[in-house]
C-alpha cells in the first residue's frame, strides 16, 4: 500500500468493523479469566480436594492440546466467524449448565463433562481469532490491530480474576461462572455484526485427509527460514521459562517472605508490563524492524529473569517482572503478526496449530527441570541460568535470518518465501 493511501486512511480505532471484533474478543477474553478462577473456587467448595482441582485441570488440557493439534484444519475448512461463534455458543450452553444443577446440589462430575469439551472450543476459538485478524485489517496494520487485542487480553487477565473474586466471595462461585455464560452470548452477538474478508480465490486449496491438511501447516512452517528459526528458539525459550512464575512465587514468599496477598499483587501490578509491550509493539516495529525488535525483546527477558532472583526487595521484583511481561509482550506479538503477515490465508490455521504445539511441547518439563532446581539450589541460581539461556536465544537469533527480517515482510525478503498458488509450498 502505497504512503499516501496510508496516510488517508482512518485511524484503526475508527474502523467500525475492527471495533466490533475487538469488543468482542474483549468479552471472550473477560469469561476466560472468570472460569480462571470460579471453577477451582467451585471444586475446592464442594470437594475440598486439590487433588480433584489437579485431575480436572489435567483433563481439560489434554482437550485443549488436541483441540489445538486439529483445530487449524477446521479453521482453514471453514469460516472462522462462524466457528467462532460456534464456539461462543458451546461455551454458553454448557457453561450455563452449571450453576442450573448447583441449584439442586454440587454436581462435580458436571464438570469433568463441561469443563474439557468448554477448553477445545476455546482452543478452536482462539486459533480461529488469530487467523481472523488476517481477513480484517490490511497486512501493514496487523502488528498495530495484534497489539491492541493483546493488551485487552491482558487488562481482561488482571481484572477478571478480581471481578470473578467479588462475585463469587458475594453470590458464591456458580453465579460467578453464570456470568462468565453471559459474557461468551455477548462475545458471540459482536461476532454477528462483522464480516470478515473472504479467502481469495487463487488461495483456495481441495480437501485431503486431516492428517495430511495438518502436516501441510507444519512443512510450511519448517520450510520457511525465518518461521524455522522462530520454532526453534522460541521452543528453547518457552524451556527456560515456562516454570518462571512458579519459581518467582517460590523467592516471593520463601526467600523474601511475602504472603499470598503479596504474590497476587506483585503479578497484578507487573501484568501492566504486558499491556505496555502490546502498545509499545507496534511503533517499535515500524522504527527497528522485526529483527531488531524480537531480539532485543528476548535479550531484555534474560536480564530480567537473572534479576528477578538475585533481587532482594519486592518492589525490585515486581519491576523487574514487569518488565519480563513487557518483552514477552513484544516479542510474542511481532512473531504471531510475522505468521500472519507471510503464511497464505487457506495455510493459517494450521501453520498457528503447528507453531503452537511444537511451541509448548517443551514447556512442561521446562518447568518441572526449573521448579525442582529452584527447590534444590534455590531460586537465585535458577533465574541466573534460566536468564543466561534467554540471552544465548537472543544471541542465536543474531546467527539466523530473523536478524535480517525488517518491518515489511515482502516476497523479495531474505528467509521470507511466500507459497505459490494452488496450495504447494514452496521449497
Amino acid at each position: 500500500m502505497s504512503r499516501s493511501a496510508t496516510a488517508g486512511r482512518a485511524p484503526l480505532w475508527r474502523d467500525r468493523t475492527f471495533g466490533t471484533y475487538w469488543v468482542a474478543q474483549s468479552l471472550s477474553a473477560a469469561g476466560d479469566s472468570f472460569a480462571y478462577l470460579a471453577v477451582p473456587l467451585l471444586v475446592l467448595q464442594a470437594t475440598g480436594s486439590v487433588a480433584q482441582m489437579g485431575l480436572l485441570t489435567a483433563v481439560a488440557g489434554a482437550a485443549s492440546v488436541v483441540a489445538g493439534i486439529f483445530g487449524g484444519v477446521l479453521v482453514d475448512r471453514y469460516d472462522r466467524r462462524t466457528l467462532m461463534i460456534v464456539a461462543d455458543l458451546t461455551r454458553l450452553v454448557l457453561y450455563g449448565l452449571v450453576p442450573l444443577a448447583w441449584l439442586a446440589g454440587p454436581q462435580v462430575w458436571l464438570l469433568f463433562v463441561v469443563l474439557p469439551i468448554c477448553e477445545a472450543a476455546g482452543m478452536l476459538f482462539q486459533v480461529a481469532a488469530v487467523t481472523a485478524v488476517r481477513n480484517l485489517v490490511d497486512r501493514d496494520r496487523i502488528t498495530e490491530a495484534n497489539g491492541r487485542l493483546q493488551a485487552t487480553y491482558a487488562a481482561a487477565a488482571v481484572l477478571g480474576p478480581l471481578l470473578a473474586g467479588v462475585v463469587a466471595a458475594r453470590f458464591g462461585p456458580a453465579t460467578a461462572i453464570a456470568v462468565n455464560a453471559a459474557s461468551f452470548a455477548l462475545s458471540a452477538a459482536g461476532l454477528r455484526l462483522i464480516r470478515l474478508r473472504p479467502v481469495q480465490p487463487d488461495e483456495a486449496v481441495a480437501r485431503q485427509r486431516p492428517l495430511a491438511e495438518f502436516l501441510a501447516g507444519a512443512r510450511f512452517l519448517w520450510r520457511q527460514p525465518v518461521l524455522r528459526a522462530l520454532t526453534v528458539l522460541l521452543s528453547v525459550f518457552i524451556f527456560l521459562t515456562y516454570g518462571f512464575v512458579d519459581v518467582l512465587i517460590y523467592h516471593v514468599t520463601h526467600d523474601l517472605g511475602g504472603s499470598e496477598g503479596t504474590v497476587g499483587t506483585v503479578l497484578g501490578l507487573a501484568a501492566l508490563g504486558t499491556v505496555a509491550g502490546a502498545l509499545l509493539v507496534a511503533p517499535l516495529r515500524r522504527r527497528r524492524g522485526f529483527g531488531a525488535t524480537w531480539i532485543g525483546a528476548h535479550a531484555i527477558c534474560g536480564f530480567a529473569v537473572a534479576g528477578v532472583g538475585i533481587a532482594t526487595s519486592v518492589p525490585a521484583v515486581t519491576v523487574l517482572t514487569a518488565v519480563y511481561l513487557c518483552c514477552l509482550s513484544v516479542g510474542g506479538i511481532c512473531s504471531m503478526s510475522l505468521r500472519q503477515e507471510i503464511t497464505p490465508d487457506h495455510l493459517l490455521g494450521r501453520v498457528t496449530s503447528a507453531f503452537w504445539s511444537t511451541h509448548y511441547a517443551l514447556g512442561p518439563a521446562g518447568a518441572v527441570v526449573l521448579t525442582w532446581a529452584a527447590g534444590r539450589h534455590g531460586a537465585p541460581m535458577v533465574t541466573l541460568v534460566a536468564g543466561a539461556g534467554c540471552l544465548l536465544v537472543a544471541v542465536g537469533g543474531l546467527f539466523t535470518p530473523i536478524r535480517r527480517a525488517g518491518a515489511e515482510p515482502a516476497a523479495g525478503q531474505p528467509g521470507l518465501r511466500p507459497a505459490q498458488a494452488g496450495g504447494t509450498v514452496a521449497g
